[in-house]
């Protein structure tokens, strides 16, 4: 599907000419906490509801939604998910909160945390590794162990989707404690 999106120049300048502007974060609730746009909200990929989001929206029905996440990859799947839903006027922020802070769009900082995709490359690799010794010691069969996961990554690469990191993503670890009482409720 083709997303209209907004250079994080632009996002900057719309910011300081005092326009309103509709801004959520898709990225897990830890990496919000680490590094956020100042006037974004986290709704993360994982979570996202587009009619909750639209319903939840203060301003005009008319008014363009902005998505941002890391570097666009789940921006991007996010403004799937709202044209999928019939919304169309959602905007992808190019290059995602990394692109943003390079721009010098007002970001907050706050505790540092290992990244998803790091968390994906030790899980990976662990799997891997424990596949090899277990076929080696245990049972030639095992190396499917490896394989499954290789398959995994390939898969990953292709369609930009990551079982593994939507997996790791709902991990405790990678929850803020916020994030946990506030699902407790529901």
């Amino acid at each position: 599907m083709s997303t209209t999106t907004i250079s994080p120049t632009a996002l900057s300048e719309l910011s300081k000419s005092g326009q309103k502007i509709d801004l959520i974060d898709v990225r897990t609730p830890v990496e919000y906490r680490e590094v956020h746009v100042a006037f974004a909200r986290n709704v993360p990929l994982d979570q996202l509801d587009p009619n909750a989001v639209m319903q939840a929206r203060t301003g005009s029905a008319s008014e363009p939604l902005y998505v941002v996440c890391k570097s666009g990859g789940r921006g991007q799947q996010a403004c799937d998910k709202f044209a999928k839903a019939g919304f169309m006027n959602v905007v992808n922020v190019e290059g995602g909160t990394l692109a943003c802070e390079k721009a010098g769009v007002a970001v907050v900082r706050g505790k540092k945390a290992m990244s998803l995709e790091r968390q994906v490359r030790i899980a990976a690799g662990s799997l891997v590794l424990t596949g090899v010794i277990l076929a080696y010691a245990v049972h030639p069969y095992l190396i499917g162990i490896s394989a499954f996961v290789g398959a995994g990554l390939v898969f990953a690469g292709i369609t930009d989707t990551c079982g593994m990191g939507m997996i790791l993503a709902r991990m405790p670890w990678n929850q803020c404690a916020t994030d946990l009482g506030a699902r407790g409720a529901r």
